[in-house]
């Protein structure tokens, strides 16, 4: 039977400064762990840690810019474009335009902190 969940859940994000994460589905608002969905919007300025993950990321950028630096150079990610991260690979996401970003974020399996793999000089307690 289909489930329908009336809201999305904000979850606190890592980085310097302020970015908003509703997560729709996902370990915090549905108990999901095979994937997440999560609409973010972050200011301009707005990055975090690197990470190398042990999940699939798919991004949609809805406005905005998103850049994502990686072992090899960085990609500028603009509105009504996508990026797909893949699990092992070092990443680090920003937004450095006066609009910052918004978009949705695709992970499999789901995201976790542990899941992660932040770069070692990222603090606990961030999502």
């Amino acid at each position: 039977m289909p489930r329908l969940l009336s809201s999305p859940s904000r979850v606190k994000a890592a980085g310097v400064g302020i970015k908003l994460i509703d997560e729709y589905i996902g370990h915090v608002n549905s108990s999901t762990s095979e994937v997440s969905i999560a609409h973010m919007r972050s200011p301009q300025g707005w990055n975090e840690p690197g990470q190398t993950p042990d999940f699939d990321e798919y991004t949609v950028v809805l406005n905005g810019l998103l850049r994502v630096q990686h072992a090899g150079g960085e990609l500028d990610v603009r509105a009504g474009q996508a990026v797909i991260a893949s699990r092992g690979e070092w990443i680090r996401y920003s937004t450095p335009e006066p609009e910052g970003a918004e978009y949705i974020a695709v992970c499999v399996p789901a995201f976790t902190l542990n899941r992660a793999h932040r770069d070692p000089d990222t603090p606990d307690g961030v999502v």
